[in-house]
């Protein structure tokens, strides 16, 4: 199943796998792909499934949809094809692409008395949010993915990214501002550090680390 990956600052932020004829993309809560910001138009652009091919065609949106940095109107996608629309990219990834590559890929054998040089474990890392106000105050959520949002769509959301140097934290979408130890914080990831706090659409939560 063909899908796409909606990037923001080099983080993917979700993923969609494309089942419908027809997918929609905007900033109104109606589209299959919905992205609120205003760099995005409410109608921005539709995804057109066609048997094993996927076209991208633009609504006649404010700031345009682009690939490779040139405008579109309509085209047909392939895989690996990065999308822009406002400040987000969209990766194209087509499964049967994936496997047909697997299926033409050459293996050399190693060389006798060559073993192979084991990768580095990656750093472990343990880290949880625990939510200090509101309805679900006590709540713990673990932190074991690459990514993780935090929030409420359509009013605010942050992510929540694990990397070899630790946990960072960046404003995703929303007007409500998120807040680590009452400090706005923007697009640009910044490092979490254990008891920080995190105000982000009037809940406190807090990063714990071991």
């Amino acid at each position: 199943m063909p899908k796409v990956s909606v990037v923001l600052d080099g983080l993917v932020i979700k993923e969609i796998e494309l089942t419908k004829d027809r997918t929609t993309l905007g900033r109104r809560p109606y589209n299959d792909i919905v992205i609120d910001n205003l760099t995005v138009s409410g109608e921005h652009a539709a995804l057109i499934m066609q048997g094993d091919q996927v076209t991208i065609e633009d609504l006649n949106s404010t700031n345009g949809t682009y690939i490779d940095g040139k405008a579109i109107k309509t085209q047909l996608l392939h895989h690996g094809d990065v999308l822009e629309v406002g400040k987000y990219k969209l990766k194209f990834e087509s499964e049967q692409h994936a496997d047909n590559f697997e299926k033409t890929m050459i293996f050399k054998p190693r060389p006798a008395g060559a073993p192979a040089a084991p990768a580095p474990p990656p750093p472990e890392l343990h880290g949880r949010i625990k939510v200090l106000s509101g309805a679900a105050a006590g709540r713990e959520m673990a932190l074991t993915k690459i990514v993780t949002t935090v929030g409420k769509p359509g009013v605010s959301v942050a992510a929540i990214t694990q990397r070899r140097q630790g946990f960072f934290v960046h404003h995703v979408e929303g007007q409500d501002r998120l807040l680590l130890n009452d400090a706005p914080v923007g697009e640009e990831p910044t490092a979490l550090k254990h008891g920080d706090l995190i105000v982000l659409a009037g809940t406190q939560m807090q990063f714990l680390q071991r």
